[in-house]
């Protein structure tokens, strides 16, 4: 039984790919969003910030292990990267990995991915970077991974041989907790223990289910109570991930076992299986509004004292979204309302007329709809500028982590306040409009581009919720959607048994 600290090679490649996005994937998409190249701490502060990879060195450090730092890259949800980009990344990974192998022992080796990420002839990016991690390491060697729940699990990431625990909840507010669950039980296993072991169940259902709600908050609370028996170590439910048009798009349940029970685990995968199944295809989870239907719902919900928030879920950057549509924008000025705040609209050189201007300017200014059909046209408004900041950084996905937002701008228009920023962000916290100066109490109605990761720290502000299905991005129109590999019957697209 091995004793003393451990040392473990770490690294990560996180692209949640939208095969339908306007917007490209370059290797500049990596490094003006993160590439950090081991060792290096100009960088290291900034990759700690990531969900689950600052995670990863929190953890170890209270285990009192030693991390040797490998690459790390992160990209904004955009289209499919080129092969070359990818390829790229993945062999600068293994370099490091197999360099550090040569140099001393490395017990176990963790990695931080998606789980959705797409190349152009890589229809999962994970299950190829797995193969190649296993194929430079021993057949023994402890290989974990953390995945988004919105991952596609694929049968070639779990043939690696990896222990592949996933996120729980939407929002992803316990990437901390599934960390040190994956840490223990690959820790355990260099140590001289059971050698763990992920099994899958594909289920053939897509879409987008917040936990914060039932049923959904039960079936999560539910996924507990299989762990810690029967073998069982782990349990995760990957939703997938709708805009990836790959044959592995849809849901699956991954288990964790130690092996001493493989039919239990089989009847827990089932087990788990049809239960998210029922639940996903009963009734619609969260009620996702056309856009009329939206703004009427949110307009009779106003003036309860606090601000009802309006999700203009279908230009959220984190799916693959621009982030520039002007349709709920539009929509709701024709409607005359009053009182609302919107952000982020993202308009780099909007933002910068804004900001030249100066604090205090009273100008024309066109807003958005820059990116292409599915970002509607311009809004033209008379605006006078309230703030003007590059330093803000919003509350993300990471617990004590902050993102920067970019060069924002605080724009007033009648009682309006719009947020305008050249970084490509979805609103994750209210600090996007507060730290701009925006009372948010005193308003009637919050837009957010954002799915789901606003309810993290909006819904305390909160008096309602409503669902904005408007054109954009991420339409839940699937239907429409021009797929050509995803592999049928498929609910919501096909009936299924």
């Amino acid at each position: 039984m091995r004793t003393g600290p451990l040392t473990v090679f770490v690294a990560g490649l996180v692209h949640e790919t939208n095969s339908f996005s306007p917007l490209p994937t370059s290797m500049r998409s990596f490094t003006n969003d993160l590439r950090h190249f081991g060792g290096d701490p100009a960088t290291l502060a900034r990759a700690r910030v990531l969900p689950a990879y600052g995670d990863l060195f929190t953890v170890a450090e209270r285990h009192g292990d030693r991390v040797i730092d490998g690459p790390t890259a992160g990209a904004q949800p955009s289209g499919p990267a080129p092969r070359g980009v990818y390829e790229g990344l993945r062999d600068a990974l293994l370099a490091d990995l197999k360099a550090a192998m040569a140099a001393e022992r490395v017990d176990m080796v963790v990695l931080t991915l998606h789980g959705a990420m797409v190349a152009q002839d890589y229809p999962d990016c994970e299950g190829d970077l797995l193969t190649h991690v296993r194929a430079l390491v021993s057949p023994d060697m402890p290989v974990g991974v953390t995945l988004d729940l919105h991952g596609n699990a694929t049968r070639a990431m779990v043939d690696s041989g990896a222990v592949i625990i996933a996120c729980k909840e939407y929002p992803h507010i316990d990437f901390l907790a599934r960390m040190e669950e994956l840490y223990t039980i690959l820790s355990a296993m260099a140590r001289g223990g059971p050698k763990a072991r992920t099994h899958i169940r594909k289920v053939p259902v897509m879409g987008l289910f917040g936990t914060t709600e039932q049923p959904m908050r039960g079936f999560v609370d539910r996924l507990a109570s299989y762990e810690g028996r029967d073998g069982v170590l782990s349990v995760s439910m990957m939703h997938g991930f709708i805009w990836s048009d790959t044959e592995h798009t849809g849901a699956a349940v991954l288990a964790v076992s130690d092996g001493s029970d493989l039919a239990a685990v089989d009847r827990v995968l089932a087990a788990v299986a049809a239960d998210f199944q029922a639940i996903v295809t009963a009734a619609p989870l969260q009620e996702r509004l056309p856009l009329d239907q939206a703004v009427d719902k949110a307009v009779g919900l106003m003036g309860s004292g606090k601000p009802v928030v309006l999700a203009d879920s279908s230009d959220n950057p984190g799916g693959g979204a621009a982030c520039d549509s002007t349709f709920v924008l539009r929509a709701l000025l024709d409607r005359g309302v009053q009182d609302v705040a919107l952000g982020m609209i993202w308009d780099p050189q909007a933002a910068l007329i804004a900001a030249d201007a100066g604090v205090g300017a009273k100008l024309p200014l066109r807003i958005g709809g820059k990116v292409g059909p599915l970002s509607g046209d311009p809004v033209d408004l008379e605006v006078t500028v309230t703030a003007v900041r590059d330093d803000i950084r919003q509350r993300g996905l990471a617990t004590d982590g902050d993102d920067p937002i970019g060069l924002a701008v605080a724009l007033r228009a009648g009682t309006w306040d719009i947020v305008l920023n050249s970084t490509r962000q979805q609103t994750f916290s209210p600090g996007c409009f507060t730290e701009l100066g925006i009372d948010l109490s005193a308003k009637a109605l919050v837009v957010v581009k954002s799915t789901q990761h606003f309810r993290a720290t909006f819904d305390a502000i909160s008096s309602a919720t409503v669902y904005c299905d408007a054109p954009g991005s991420l339409n839940m129109n699937l239907g429409a959607l021009p797929y050509r590999h995803l592999r049928r019957p498929i609910w919501p697209l096909d009936p299924v048994s």
